[in-house]
């Protein structure tokens, strides 16, 4: 079996694994958006998702998406392109120009920076606050007590396109008490969007409320090991 024909059945096993669990929540589940994670793996192997349809994509890495997608965003204009890895500072102006979600805002440093350079480009991509809800030294993220206070400075105070809250939990936890965690922290401040769930635990997140589920190996398989940060 080929590359497209294996991504091609994954995507769709996914998406049929997304409509399962969604018809299994607790209370009515929204829309789910799958969030194609594509970190590490090459053009040719995107574009077999690109041409079955699919047209939402995550990436890590600000200078590695610069690459792969402003080719492919400009043949597949209809594209919708999240940063869901760290985001540095100094990396800003690209990823204000080529994502149209950036899920990883985790400081003031960081969001004072996309307003400047939103307002300097005219262009405003929805931004998730990353919370790190296991409280993981090694991780990214606002500590969940202090999500509200760090979610009004961004989007009252600072004018932040603010859509939703995303989380990444710890990999020994349950990740139900995590999404449970998030879930609360978005309804208490009136966000929507919760982007939480992975490959190996997407199915759970949209029993929690998910409305983005970011799912690379189950579509694309195992990844290329990651080159050196840049």
């Amino acid at each position: 079996m080929n590359d497209d024909t294996d991504i091609i059945k994954n995507l769709s096993e996914v998406k049929a694994r997304i409509k399962e669990s969604q018809e299994a929540a607790i209370g009515k589940a929204g829309e789910v958006t799958l969030v194609a994670v594509t970190k590490t793996h090459p053009v040719e192997k995107i574009r077999f998702a690109l041409e079955a349809g699919h047209r939402v994509f995550g990436e890590n890495r600000v200078q590695e998406a610069d690459e792969k997608w402003p080719s492919l965003k400009e043949e597949f204009p209809d594209t919708t392109l999240h940063l869901i890895g760290p985001l540095q500072t100094n990396k800003v102006r690209t990823a204000v120009g080529l994502f149209d979600v950036i899920e990883t805002v985790d400081r003031p440093k960081l969001a004072r920076a996309l307003v400047r350079e939103m307002e300097s480009q005219g262009r405003r991509p929805n931004c998730f606050i990353q919370v790190n809800t296991g409280e993981e030294d090694q991780k990214a993220g606002v500590p969940p007590d202090g999500a509200d206070a760090f979610i009004a400075e961004c989007r009252d105070n600072m004018g932040l396109p603010v859509a939703g809250l995303m989380c990444i939990p710890p990999v020994e936890d349950e990740p139900s008490l995590h999404f449970a965690l998030l879930t609360q922290i978005a309804e208490r401040n009136g966000l929507a969007l919760l982007s939480m769930g992975m490959s190996n635990d997407y199915e759970i997140a949209v029993r929690f409320g998910a409305t983005h589920v970011r799912v690379g190996s189950a579509i694309f398989g195992a990844r290329a090991p990651m080159p050196p940060a840049n």
